[in-house]
């Protein structure tokens, strides 16, 4: 996961600072000399890192913060707000101009960075808020581009726009503009061609597009793992093309995070998503607050909540609430339907990233002990029961554990666990309804962050 390498590091450095009770100048150099290397090895700017552990120590030597009565939660205070000016402070948000009947939202980007797909996965965004996106093809150059499109906009559903592969993009782009005020598309994304590398004639053939019809934002899309690279390519197509936002793909596979904590202080563009995942629905809004939350181990409860609101199926989740309520039982009807809006969340990996206080050894552990990949496993032996089973798994007996075994091409071992680690679902479902008796004086204290 993104981060996993610098946010070990960091809370390593301030679990000694806490330790330490008082402080002294000297405990604050030290401790930032190591959140420097921290930076760095993460593949950040050096300039970037120069500057944020100038600020940082500008403010964290001085009596207020060393004579105060908690000076170490001082210091990662004022580490956690730099963090998020370094990101840019405030989540930013694609252009709408009011009274303009079309906007315009131009993508670009290199060849492998993932424009095309995090085009479709942005037009499924904005479907949701009611926008009715258009995609429009124009990028006649490279092979199957125009298929690609297609497939994504029917996946996401919603609408496409193409001119084959015989037209000049800025031709397209007019005619899409043009389709897109006679049949109600509020909002139209020209997917344009990328290139191996930067080159005159990209740049000259955005700037066409832009000429020709009026582009509300630019959108870069990067690759996160290319770390420093990504930068300097944000910071040429800034200086070529104009971009007004950027968009980090595989970020989820950046376990340094470099281009994240450097592109919006090198080149002044905010961040708007981040790419979590190959699925279209994996694009998230970028929170500067939220990411330094996670990258100090504090999680990110709040867009834990966005998630679950967007995955889980209210009326499943109230069926079973009530089904908890009257006591009728967890069954394996349930339990399968809790396997899948885990899924639908980004499974264990994702909600455990964005729990307060986890670190990637705790992680690992849990995810080592849970074993995603064995999830097809338990789904083939709850489909090997019968229906009478799967509602009332105390019908479950030895033979019938053969049998299931047999069915699903598991060892009995395996039947056994999985009817362990349902018994321990079950009791947990029956410690529910008091639970949430108690959410007044138990929960509440979530909104608590120690920061706010």
């Amino acid at each position: 996961m993104a981060f996993d390498s610098l946010s070990e590091k960091l809370q390593n450095v301030f679990k000694g600072l806490r330790g330490k009770g008082r402080l002294t100048e000297d405990d604050v150099k030290k401790a930032l000399k190591e959140v420097k290397m921290a930076l760095l090895e993460a593949d950040v700017n050096f300039r970037v890192v120069k500057d944020f552990t100038k600020k940082v120590q500008e403010q964290a030597i001085g009596s207020d913060v060393l004579n105060g009565l908690n000076p170490a939660q001082s210091v990662i205070k004022i580490v956690h707000d730099e963090l998020v000016n370094m990101m840019g402070s405030e989540g930013a948000e694609l252009t709408f101009r009011p009274g303009q009947a079309v906007t315009v939202i131009m993508m670009v980007g290199l060849q492998g960075a993932g424009k095309t797909t995090t085009t479709a996965k942005l037009a499924g965004k904005l479907k949701e808020k009611s926008k009715k996106p258009l995609l429009a093809a124009c990028d006649v150059y490279r092979p199957a581009a125009i298929e690609q499109l297609r497939i994504n906009a029917e996946k996401v559903g919603v609408d496409f726009f193409t001119m084959g592969d015989s037209k000049k993009p800025a031709d397209i782009a007019a005619a899409a503009v043009e389709h897109a005020a006679k049949n109600g598309n509020r909002v139209v994304f020209l997917d344009t061609a990328g290139r191996l590398h930067i080159d005159e004639g990209m740049m000259e053939e955005l700037q066409e597009i832009k000429s020709r019809v009026d582009v509300a934002d630019t959108i870069l899309v990067v690759d996160a793992m290319t770390g420093q690279d990504a930068v300097n390519v944000a910071s040429t197509f800034d200086e070529k093309v104009g971009i007004d936002g950027v968009i980090l793909t595989k970020l989820d596979g950046d376990t340094r995070g470099g281009a994240a904590l450097s592109i919006r202080a090198v080149t002044g563009k905010p961040i708007l998503y981040a790419g979590m995942g190959e699925k279209l629905s994996d694009l998230e809004q970028f929170h500067p607050d939220r990411m330094a939350n996670r990258i100090l181990g504090m999680g990110d409860v709040l867009s834990l909540i966005e998630k679950a609101q967007n995955s889980i199926d209210e009326e499943e989740a109230k069926k079973l609430t009530e089904k908890v309520r009257k006591k009728k039982g967890f069954d394996f009807n349930d339990y399968l339907t809790s396997m899948d809006q885990m899924k639908k969340m980004g499974g264990l990996s994702s909600i455990l990233g964005m729990m307060p206080g986890m670190n990637k050894a705790q992680m690992d552990q849990i995810n080592a002990a849970v074993d995603e990949k064995k999830m097809a496993h338990i789904t083939a032996m709850i489909y090997s029961m019968t229906p009478a089973e799967r509602e009332n798994p105390d019908l479950i007996d030895i033979h019938r554990k053969h049998r299931i075994a047999k069915g699903a091409g598991v060892d009995i071992a395996e039947v056994n666990r999985l009817m362990k680690q349902f018994k321990e679902s079950r009791k947990m479902m029956k410690k529910m309804p008091g639970m949430m008796k108690s959410r007044g004086r138990g929960f509440g204290n979530m909104n608590r962050f120690p920061f706010r």
